[in-house]
């Protein structure tokens, strides 16, 4: 059994990449404290889940010892927030500790956050609140149930130490999460600015070689990520993610979703729906996600245009061209998805069904689900979630002639989603100290599709009284 010190971490960022981190060190965490881990993750990390809690264990997720063979490092990156471009973003709570080749052959990330001020904290403080950390946990282990690709969470760690934010002192805490890296659009913005092409290069080929290596150059590097983003926003669409806060500093190269800050799920079906505090215009709402995503694409061509074509007007060209394949790309996924939520190969059926769900706005993940039911021979269960039942009937008539599969549809359509109310309640208790709400929503989240009796609440909306629903990055 190889103690928490003795883990082996590769660093192949940090050998590759000089120029795009600052090596940089955890902040102390007094009175840390396991709050939760993930053994299951942990195993197929080929990590000990009971060397993870001993005191050496917890030190190693908070960044305050770690074996000799980490490096920690704040990564730099750039980015478009908001559509406002800051050309020096970076880890500024957050370290990299190293990579971890799982017994599987796979290389994972191994990061911190809320590990305490670095370099690019630009005038925070470095920490982050229980609650947030939590929610990225509870999130980010929903969609990988969800089978959409994803960072997930090895544990959170409470700190000791209280951190202030705008409603008051709350209980500090870091999230250790693994990545298949945590490279981002931003990272190559950060590149490309320091106009030094020996560094967009470097990042390049390393890009390709860690996730899209049947890419031969650049250019083919750009056509993959935007395959798999185009993939990855099209399963967003498909179970109602908000991702809320879509910056160029939060997409992934390797298409895995990443930085669950103001995140939540849709309730009712509305394209125009977004919960986050801070995005007043809706920029990122829940309609707006695949444009957004072709917008940060964008972005990263135009940080790889160098590496295009000597002629700045053939690498434009270049760019265009391969850019103008992500709606087709997305549309593909999307309407392949959707097709398997109905049960049914009609794609004819689609721009209907789109019609009636964005005129009457059922609960998206109760509509869904309950088709199935409708493919059984009751549609009463269906029919009940739209305000003018009747509208959605010329639809299900020509939906039943094509022969929908009911039970293809469960395996698809989930009973459970972290519903918003369901994760603010859990995570109130959990910062009151109460983990028990937390831990039950992550038992049923983990096994999204099977109904089980006794857990009705967990797939129910918060209902017509509640009030609006917000989320705050947590920051």
């Amino acid at each position: 059994m190889t103690a928490a010190t003795e883990i082996a971490f590769e660093n192949t960022f940090v050998r590759d990449l000089d120029g795009l981190y600052l090596p940089w060190q955890a902040a102390p965490a007094p009175d840390a404290r396991l709050v939760l881990l993930n053994e299951s993750l942990a195993g197929e990390l080929g990590l000990d889940p009971a060397q993870l809690r001993t005191p050496e264990g917890v030190a190693l997720l908070t960044g305050t010892t770690v074996p000799d063979s980490a490096t920690t490092v704040a990564q730099a990156y750039a980015g478009h927030q908001f559509g406002n471009y800051s050309p020096r973003l970076g880890d500024g709570r957050a370290l990299l500790v190293g990579e971890l080749v799982t017994p599987d052959g796979a290389r994972r990330d191994l990061h911190l956050k809320g590990s305490g001020r670095t370099p690019f904290a630009r005038g925070g403080d470095g920490r982050a609140p229980l609650g947030p950390m939590l929610r990225e946990y509870v999130i980010s282990e929903a969609m990988h149930a969800l089978g959409v690709p994803s960072t997930r969470s090895l544990a959170v760690v409470a700190t000791g130490e209280p951190v202030l934010r705008d409603r008051g002192p709350e209980p500090g805490a870091v999230l250790a999460r693994t990545a298949a890296s945590h490279l981002r659009v931003g990272t190559f913005q950060f590149a490309a600015a320091t106009g030094e092409v020996d560094v967009l290069r470097r990042l390049a080929e390393y890009a390709i070689a860690r996730h899209h290596p049947q890419a031969s150059s650049p250019l083919e590097l750009y056509r993959a990520v935007i395959a798999v983003q185009a993939g990855l926003v099209a399963r967003w669409m498909q179970i109602g993610f908000v991702h809320g806060v879509m910056n160029t500093d939060n997409m992934t190269i390797s298409g895995e979703t990443i930085d669950y800050g103001p995140c939540a799920f849709l309730d009712a079906h509305d394209p125009a729906t977004w919960y986050s505090s801070i995005d007043s215009g809706g920029r990122y709402a829940y309609g707006n996600q695949p444009g957004i995503a072709q917008w940060n694409l964008a972005r990263l061509g135009e940080s790889l245009l160098g590496l295009f074509a000597d002629s700045q007007e053939e690498a434009v060209r270049l760019a265009t061209e391969e850019l103008a394949g992500f709606a087709d790309a997305y549309l593909a996924t999307r309407d392949r998805g959707y097709l398997a939520k109905i049960g049914v190969g009609t794609p004819e059926l689609l721009a209907d069904l789109f019609a009636v769900i964005e005129d009457q706005k059922p609960d998206h993940t109760l509509f869904f689900r309950r088709l199935s039911e409708a493919a059984r021979g009751d549609a009463g269960p269906v029919r009940a979630l739209l305000s003018d039942p009747a509208a959605l009937d010329p639809w299900l008539e020509s939906w039943r002639a094509a022969g929908p599969d009911a039970d293809a549809m469960d395996r698809v359509n989930p009973v459970y989603v972290p519903r918003n109310h369901l994760v603010e309640e859990a995570l109130g208790a959990a910062v009151e100290g109460d983990l028990e709400p937390v831990q039950w929503l992550l038992q049923v989240l983990a096994d999204p599709f099977t109904e089980r009796e006794g857990y009705e609440r967990y797939a129910q909306p918060a209902g017509p009284d509640a009030p609006p629903f917000t989320t705050f990055c947590g920051t």
